[in-house]
């Protein structure tokens, strides 16, 4: 049994397949939908324009009839009894054998706008055919938050002739992932896009006309997208016996079980021990809900394979294609490779001398190297390093 219909899950019973699984297999989700991927929700799915209700198909190319892989859709997991081997749902009780916890996360929403129908998140389909008319309608927009959601939103919107404000609570956008020397410059993306960027500001209320700020004053707008953050889907848990750690996520182990025999945990629901960065990780992108279920499938096989990936993610904002890989903390070495004012530049962080992080805007060479390296633990020269014209791998040092 698996319970989540989206990337994790669906590669959590491709590649129980793959690698051998005879048995039934289970993929349970809450939407009605037909499983699909998401990153085209804040993309080719806001601009496709006036017509069908969803004319990007977004379904993953599975055959799951073909798989032997029978779907239950719109069925919502209520409570898990481990003891039993239960899960509860709001159609009654399902017995498994092996269980997969792929649930995801949730979009965090303002307080006190529930039910308001001019207040939107973006992390489902119907979130993402809900905001469609927004921007076909050329809607003024106020966006809450300038992380990574909001600035792929925001970016959609500014393409459709939306106009756009974002507000972000924090002094610049990003801060709690990069440092100001680093989102200064990303924060200038805004501007060059017609965005307008109010930072260091709340939003205390949302009205029917706009948002009130936390200063009093009021901005207009027909919308808002709200792109705070998400949680982990992990709430229907409780008494379980399945342990959460203190951000509300799966405690798995380093083979993804997770603290109730037989019960596996996958994608943005579950964290996991990397003893490549010495902490536990949580990640919420779509490369780890592809390689974790690799991992879970072949433990739950009767492997013994160790999860310990290098994290990467991409977003395209602003007319950038920007990707990160590792994992970098405060006190790390940074080395600017280029100039942070172009258009193409790279930034790496070193630990004694290892590189354990980049971040890539418009250099995906750097990028294709840079992941190999981590993973390697390959110590670099800072001097090579920083020169853009040096290709990465020249830069290890000998020995």
């Amino acid at each position: 049994m698996i319970v989540g219909a989206g990337m994790a899950g669906v590669q959590t019973a491709v590649e129980l397949r793959r690698q051998g699984w005879r048995g039934p297999i289970t993929l349970m989700g809450d939407e009605p939908h037909a499983p699909y991927d998401r990153p085209p929700l804040s993309k080719a799915v806001l601009l496709g324009g006036e017509g069908a209700a969803a004319p990007v198909d977004t379904r993953f190319d599975v055959d799951f009839a073909h798989l032997g892989v029978e779907l239950r859709l719109g069925l919502r997991a209520q409570a898990l009894r481990t003891d039993r081997r239960e899960l509860i749902t709001d159609a009654g009780p399902l017995p498994y054998d092996l269980l997969v916890l792929a649930t995801g996360a949730y979009a965090l929403s303002l307080p006190g706008t529930t039910g308001l129908d001019h207040v939107h998140p973006l992390r489902t389909l119907d979130d993402a055919v809900a905001l469609r008319p927004v921007l076909d309608r050329k809607e003024s927009v106020v966006v809450v938050g300038a992380g990574w959601i909001g600035a792929e939103f925001a970016t959609a919107a500014r393409q459709s002739g939306c106009e756009v404000t974002v507000v972000e609570a924090a002094e610049r956008p990003l801060a709690d992932v990069l440092p100001a020397s680093v989102t200064t410059h990303m924060a200038r993306w805004y501007e060059e896009a017609g965005v307008e960027l109010r930072t260091g500001t709340r939003v205390a209320a949302v009205e029917p006309g706009g948002v009130v700020l936390a200063d009093g004053s009021r901005l207009a707008a027909a919308s808002v997208v709200v792109g705070i953050g998400a949680h982990p889907a992990t709430g229907w848990l409780a008494g379980s016996g399945v342990a959460l750690d203190p951000q509300g996520a799966v405690r798995a182990d380093d083979r993804l079980a997770t603290t109730a025999e037989g019960v596996y945990a996958v994608g943005d629901c579950a964290s996991f021990p990397s003893a490549r960065y010495g902490r536990r990780l949580l990640v919420h992108h779509w490369d780890n809900a592809v390689q974790g279920p690799r991992t879970a499938a072949a433990n739950l096989l009767g492997g013994d394979e160790r999860y310990d990936p290098v994290p990467y993610f991409w977003s395209e904002q602003f007319g950038r294609f920007v990707q990160y890989a590792g994992f970098h903390r405060e006190q790390d070495t940074l080395v600017e490779r280029g100039d942070l004012a172009s258009g193409s530049w790279s930034v790496l962080w070193l630990r004694r001398g290892v590189l354990v992080a980049l971040l890539a805007v418009e250099r995906p060479r750097d990028m294709a190297q840079a992941r190999k390296l981590i993973a390697a633990g390959a110590e670099l020269d800072p001097g090579p390093a920083a020169d853009p014209a040096v290709p990465l791998k020249a830069a290890v040092r000998a020995g």
